[in-house]
C-alpha cells in the first residue's frame, strides 16, 4: 500500500472543501483515520445496495458513479476527479451505497470510515455545516440535471456538458470518452456524435485530434439555452 507524507497528506486534506481552515489537533486526527485505497481502471470500488464502507476522497485518476437497469444498460449519474467526494450520503446516513463506483482510470483514493466521519462531525460544528451547504449545493446540482434530462433535446444536453466540461477538470481527461458522455447524457454514442457535427458545422466548436476546442462560447451558450 502507497504511503505519503504527513504534512503531503495534511496540504491534500486541508484543499478539499470539507475540511478547509480545519484545526491541527483535528487534522492530525483525520489523516490517521483516512486509509489509502488503488484501483485500477475498469474496476469495481463498490456496488449498489453494499453496506457503505464510508466517504471516499479522490487523489488522482477519474472515478465513474453509475445505476444500471434491469437490461444491464448503464447511466452515469458523476464524473469525479482530484479532490472530489464520493458515497457521502451513505456515509452520513449509515445506509447502503445507493449507486455503482468503478474506476475510468487507475485511481487513488483515500476511505474516510464511517464512524470516524460521524465522530468528526459531532465534534467540530465547522465541518457539519460545511458539509451540510456542500450536500445542498449537489442537490441543487442534481435537479438541474434532471431537468436537462426531462426537458432538453440532446444537442442543448451536450451543449451545456461541454460548457462544463471546460470548467470542471473531473468532466475531462482519460476515461471520459464518447460512450462515457453518452451515458451521461442518457442518449447514445450515435447521437453524441450527431450532436458535435452539428455544433462544429454552426461554428461553435472545433475539434482538434481528440479534443473538442469551444470557438465560439457565446453561440455555445445560446444553443444550450442559457
Amino acid at each position: 500500500m502507497r504511503e505519503m507524507k504527513p504534512d503531503r497528506l495534511s496540504q491534500y486534506l486541508l484543499a478539499l472543501p470539507y475540511f478547509e481552515n480545519l484545526d491541527p489537533l483535528s487534522l492530525d486526527t483525520l489523516r490517521q483515520q483516512v486509509q489509502p485505497r488503488a484501483f485500477d481502471a475498469d474496476q469495481i470500488i463498490f456496488s449498489e445496495g453494499d453496506d457503505a464502507a464510508g466517504m471516499w476522497l479522490v487523489e488522482q485518476g477519474r472515478v465513474k458513479i453509475f445505476k444500471l437497469n434491469p437490461e444491464g444498460e448503464e447511466h452515469i449519474l458523476h464524473f469525479l476527479g482530484e479532490g472530489n467526494t464520493f458515497n457521502d450520503i451513505a456515509a452520513l446516513d449509515g445506509g447502503s451505497n445507493p449507486a455503482n463506483a468503478a474506476a475510468l482510470t487507475n485511481v487513488s483514493l483515500w476511505l474516510l470510515p464511517t464512524n470516524d466521519l460521524h465522530h468528526l462531525l459531532a465534534t467540530n460544528p465547522q465541518v457539519a455545516l460545511r458539509v451540510i451547504r456542500l450536500l445542498a449545493g449537489r442537490v441543487r446540482g442534481l435537479v438541474h440535471q434532471i431537468e436537462d434530462l426531462a426537458l432538453y433535446s440532446v444537442s442543448i444536453r451536450l451543449a451545456r456538458f461541454l460548457l462544463k466540461q471546460s470548467e470542471d477538470p473531473a468532466l475531462s481527461g482519460p476515461g471520459v470518452t464518447r460512450a462515457a458522455i453518452a451515458s451521461y447524457l442518457a442518449t447514445t454514442p450515435e447521437s453524441v456524435s450527431r450532436s458535435l457535427r452539428t455544433l462544429e458545422e454552426t461554428g461553435a466548436i472545433r475539434f482538434d485530434r481528440h479534443r473538442i476546442i469551444i470557438e465560439r462560447e457565446d453561440l455555445l451558450r445560446t444553443i444550450a439555452a442559457l
